[in-house]
């Protein structure tokens, strides 16, 4: 009989509030970047980076970090992790100038990327194979939710207080965490004989970070600029370098144990999320565009009009759970597609004149669709899993899932970009304010409320129509996937077969 600490529940709850923490952070910026330009002077690059430094801290350092749990041990780096990102957010809060915020944000990256494959290897460590399902539904919605929550949070906090607030607000629940993390979580989560890969680090740190850096930039710079393709590709090229690597090294002194990449169970849950991850970036950052630009709200009215897909987002998380445990994973995943799809198709309908409530409906359906396929990845995946495997397995399905949500920003932003341009009408208009126009749905509004309705009307209809193209490309992608899973994605994966020890005890060390 496994000895599963008494108080696990109460454990999760602590795990679920960084969570939501992590996932607020990480779109809470969006409607704060107006209030940032003003208050620090910073340039549009800035800007930009205020957002990437974050991502791309934490890309670079996911793998390292589920290493660094299995060296040290899940509570004392889980708490080191919440110390470090805590005191990014109070630097983020008093940075006197844009390479400050830049600096602070990777820090809070850096944060980030220590706790995130640990949540997941407590699962393991926590719970039995009965109650672990709905466990980790609970952590991965807590982490979902806190996504939509963002844009709400930050714009009642902007319209109240300073702009620092949006990551004040972080400290005092960091705080409760660190608090409750020392008293509630057992100890333990040391990996015997676990070695630092040295080689594998550097290969892995500079590839993603090549990589992320090249797909962040591509949008902005466009993808045959020499600085984007020689990053990316060379990002590919280290990858690939550390993936070979890594096939050469034992189980203990790899960073990436390549034999989870045999099990199917592993590998289609690692897909499914990150397709997800690469499909839910869709309407999470350009919905809030839509509504501010052609609904005309602000950065408050946006986030509330937001909710519609957050409540999706938790149907399809209990959805998902239900599903996998019932029919199985394989239909779980295909019925989150189906929803992606009908929710797409139906967003094609959306004009400038269309009323939110059609907006509202659709995101609901989306909403749906990317929770299941969200929840139904990470359980997959991580249930095939023992627990000397669930960190660095953790930090494989994060990394997947940061990169899918990288490369959807650049692609389907790239593709929504290019679609404005094209549409947009600045017939007439001298070439400085005509540049002005393409260059961004907001400079377009701009120069349109001084020059007339019918450029109002152009610049609106050109989002739109880029929005239009985003979920062409997205249903493209959800119908790929689907025909692959309905060919490929073996049929008894509910049943995981592939755990080298599902009935092993957790660490003896736990402390009740």
């Amino acid at each position: 009989m496994n000895a599963y600490p008494r108080n696990r529940w109460a454990s999760l709850a602590v795990l679920a509030l960084v969570s939501v923490v992590i996932g607020l952070d990480t779109t809470i910026l969006n409607v704060a970047l107006p209030s940032l330009a003003r208050g620090l002077s910073a340039t549009t690059s800035e800007l930009q980076w205020f957002a990437d430094s974050y991502l791309l801290v934490l890309a670079v350092l996911l793998l390292p970090a589920g290493l660094l749990g299995d060296l040290v041990g899940r509570k004392p780096m889980t708490v080191v992790s919440l110390v470090v990102f805590g005191i990014g957010s109070v630097w983020s809060s008093y940075a006197g100038s844009p390479d400050s915020l830049i600096a602070a944000r990777s820090l809070m990256g850096a944060g980030a990327a220590l706790v995130t494959p640990l949540t997941y290897s407590w699962m393991m460590a926590l719970f039995p194979d009965d109650e672990r399902p709905k466990a980790m539904g609970v952590l991965g919605g807590a982490g979902f939710v806190g996504m939509p929550l963002g844009p709400i949070v930050g714009g009642w906090l902007l319209d109240h207080y300073f702009w620092g607030s949006v990551f004040l607000i972080n400290v005092p629940l960091i705080v409760v965490a660190v608090v409750a993390g020392i008293v509630l979580l057992p100890s333990g989560g040391r990996i015997p004989g676990r070695q630092v890969d040295v080689p594998g680090i550097v290969l892995s740190a500079l590839g993603l970070a090549a990589l992320t850096y090249g797909m962040i930039e591509a949008p902005v710079r466009g993808w045959t600029d020499s600085l984007v393709l020689l990053t990316a590709v060379g990002g590919v090229v280290l990858l690939v370098a550390f993936g070979w690597l890594e096939t050469r090294r034992r189980e203990a002194q790899a960073l990436m144990n390549m034999t989870l990449w045999r099990l199917p169970a592993f590998t289609w849950g690692a897909v499914v999320m990150t397709v997800a991850s690469l499909l839910g970036i869709v309407a999470m950052f350009t919905m809030p565009t839509y509504f501010q630009a052609v609904l005309g709200v602000n950065a408050l009215g946006s986030g509330v009009r937001l909710l519609p897909m957050l409540a999706g987002v938790v149907i399809g998380i209990v959805v998902g759970v239900r599903l996998s445990g019932s029919v199985g994973y394989k239909v779980a995943a295909l019925v989150g597609l189906a929803l992606v799809i009908v929710g797409g198709l139906l967003a094609l309908r959306t004009e400038v004149t269309t009323g939110y409530a059609w907006v509202g409906g659709w995101l609901t359906l989306f909403g749906a669709g990317f929770g299941t396929l969200m929840i139904v990845g990470q359980n997959l995946a991580l249930n095939t899993l023992d627990e000397s495997r669930a960190g660095i397995g953790g930090a494989i399905v994060q990394v997947m899932r940061q990169t899918g949500s990288v490369i959807g920003i650049a692609v389907l932003g790239s593709a929504l970009n290019a679609a404005y341009r094209d549409d947009v009408d600045v017939t007439g208009l001298p070439g400085p304010l005509a540049d002005t126009v393409r260059d961004s749905v907001q400079g377009g509004l701009v120069v349109a409320q001084k020059v007339g309705a019918n450029l109002v009307y152009s610049v609106k209809n050109a989002l739109v129509a880029g929005i239009h193209l985003q979920m062409w490309l997205s249903i493209g992608l959800a119908v790929l996937c689907t025909v692959g899973a309905l060919i490929l994605m073996p049929k008894d994966l509910g049943r995981v077969e592939d755990r080298s020890s599902s009935q092993e005890s957790p660490d003896e060390s736990y402390s009740r």
